[in-house]
């Protein structure tokens, strides 16, 4: 008995001395540098530099594959202390939020059929092209709640998500969720209004199915002193760099679909908050 576990330990022992010979001789030396750069990113491994996580993109950055500025929730700070570690100059990152364009909610916006499937948008979106009258408004079943990995979502109570502006980082995951590209990033800040539709119809078609729709009417465009309006395709849009916010639009748009950007109370989160 007493020889088998010598005879064992033996063994392990001289295994391990092995396995340690082996990791000191086929190590591959890291450069302190990467682990300098993964403390500085924030750790929430959300995908928005097109890396698996915050590893995989403070290597690409030491080996030379990444730009400095792609950590979105970084941001200036995150991208600053990069640049420092890596002695090179970096752009400064203009902070994003992202914005619901869709206003039709179940009180505006009329349904095709009663869907009791799956609460998934892109499950919804595969059957007939989703239960909303308007092919391009927002089906509410929580897609862009679901992966924001920093919970700045919320699903409102009349199904439209809710942006928490003072918790989006801008980082764009929302985006690719959404099945009917509804969502947006826009720059943070409260300057300017924003024509929160994406419908593609135009007139009659749009009223029709939602009240709060964009028509293509072209009011907003002729009133709009800045020329900040334009259209694309039948639907207005809003230059938020040439906006003033002077609110003729505002006045002039018989169906609601625009509104201005308003800076809701730190953590309040509300149809506003989107964005803020």
């Amino acid at each position: 008995m007493l020889y088998a576990v010598l005879t064992l330990g033996g063994v392990g022992i001289f295994f391990g001395l092995l396995l340690g010979l082996a990791a000191r001789f086929f190590a591959v030396p890291t450069d302190p540098r990467i682990e300098a750069v993964r403390e500085a990113l924030p750790g929430a491994n959300c995908g928005a530099c097109v890396f698996a996580g915050c590893n995989q993109y403070a290597e690409a950055i030491v080996e030379g594959r990444a730009p400095l500025n792609a950590c979105i929730p970084g941001g200036s700070m995150a991208a600053e202390a990069i640049a420092a570690i890596m002695g090179q100059e970096v752009e400064a990152v203009k902070p994003m939020v992202a914005a619901v364009f869709c206003r039709g909610d179940r009180r505006l916006a009329r349904d095709l059929f009663i869907y009791h499937g799956v609460s998934d948008c892109e499950y919804a979106q595969q059957y007939h092209g989703g239960f909303k009258a308007c092919p391009d408004g927002c089906l509410g079943l929580g897609n862009c709640v679901r992966a924001c990995p920093f919970e700045a979502i919320i699903m409102g109570p009349e199904g439209l998500p809710l942006v928490d502006g003072a918790s989006c980082t801008g980082c764009g995951l929302c985006i690719e969720a959404c099945p009917r590209d509804i969502i947006r990033l826009i720059p943070q800040g409260n300057r300017g209004h924003l024509v929160r539709c994406s419908s593609r119809e135009r007139g009659k078609k749009v009223s029709a199915i939602c009240e709060v729709g964009c028509t293509g009417c072209r009011a907003c465009v002729r009133v709009c002193p800045r020329e900040a309006i334009t259209m694309e395709g039948n639907l207005a849009v809003i230059d938020l760099e040439k906006c003033d916010d002077c609110g003729l639009c505002l006045e002039k748009c018989r169906f609601n679909a625009i509104e201005p950007r308003r800076a809701g109370a730190a953590g309040r989160v509300e149809t506003e908050a989107a964005t803020a």
